[in-house]
């Protein structure tokens, strides 16, 4: 069964060499690090886990005003880690495996809107690749603040696969649908000052002062008034997140009957071995 072969949805425990985010608390800041530099902070089924676990610490610590989710190395993240153990979700048919798909995609959704639907502000810093998942983590963050070196795309439709995690509903609320499908259609990667035109990004400066820049709109956001703020963010949010539960429960299936396709063995295939890849839409 999925819970058992892939996913733990029981333990709240980390395993020795396991960890995939960091969690420090200092000066009201609860300080996120995506800590796997040597594999551009990759993301897996375990890095999703991690994440709901700590982002369940943080929204009762009345210690924490703010967040900010950052990242060691030169990536933010360059996408999913396909070398990372469970990464394929099995079933005795096709029918089986893609159900099984969704029920691990809409785990993972309810793992990413505990994060999104903190009390308490977050703020991402972005550097370097920001690419698939490792995009729409940010875009799940309520203000970012970007390195001119930072770099962000949705390649997945390259692959075969869907946006499974939101990234181009945010994009669409964000920026407008015309540029939401033109990224995910296309898998075009854009800097960091494009991102910023297009309200993706709030702030963007050079990489050596990333760290403090974003260190600091933290901190003016905790420095306010914490009931003022979490009303802000609740208010805003149930504004331009209206439509967004029952759009991510498409994205869960869409996703879910894509990645179990052939056009994805291919695609992955092809990305391997290097070559283009030939899509049959079976």
């Amino acid at each position: 069964m999925i819970g058992v072969a892939v996913i733990d949805t029981t333990s709240t425990d980390v395993a020795r060499g396991e960890q995939r985010i960091r969690l420090e608390v200092t000066d009201a800041v609860a300080v996120l690090t995506l800590c796997r530099p040597d594999r551009l902070n990759g993301w897996s089924w375990e890095s999703t886990r991690q994440l709901g676990l700590l982002a369940d610490r943080i929204r009762f610590d009345p210690d924490v005003r703010v967040v900010l989710l950052r990242a060691e190395g030169r990536a933010f993240c360059a996408g999913i880690d396909v070398t990372a153990p469970g990464g394929d979700i099995t079933g005795e048919s096709g029918a089986e495996r893609t159900r099984n798909y969704y029920e691990g995609i809409r785990w993972a959704h309810e793992r990413f809107a505990v994060l999104a639907g903190l009390p308490q502000p977050v703020v991402a810093a972005v550097q370097g690749y920001c690419l698939g998942f490792g995009f729409e983590l940010a875009l799940m963050a309520d203000i970012r603040v970007a390195a001119e070196d930072a770099v962000f795309a949705l390649p997945e439709a390259g692959v075969g696969v869907a946006v499974d995690a939101g990234g181009d509903l945010r994009i669409a609320r964000d920026a407008g649908a015309g540029w939401a499908k033109f990224l995910a259609l296309t898998g075009r990667r854009i800097d960091a000052a494009t991102a910023e035109r297009r309200g993706l990004v709030q702030v963007v400066v050079p990489g050596a002062e990333l760290d403090a820049t974003a260190r600091a709109v933290a901190a003016e956001i905790a420095a306010n008034a914490p009931l003022a703020v979490q009303g802000i963010k609740r208010a805003v949010d149930a504004y331009a997140d209206a439509a967004l539960p029952a759009a991510l429960d498409r994205v869960a299936m869409t996703a879910a009957l894509t990645l179990t396709s052939r056009d994805a063995s291919e695609g992955y295939g092809a990305k391997a071995a290097r070559r283009p890849p030939h899509f049959t839409g079976t």
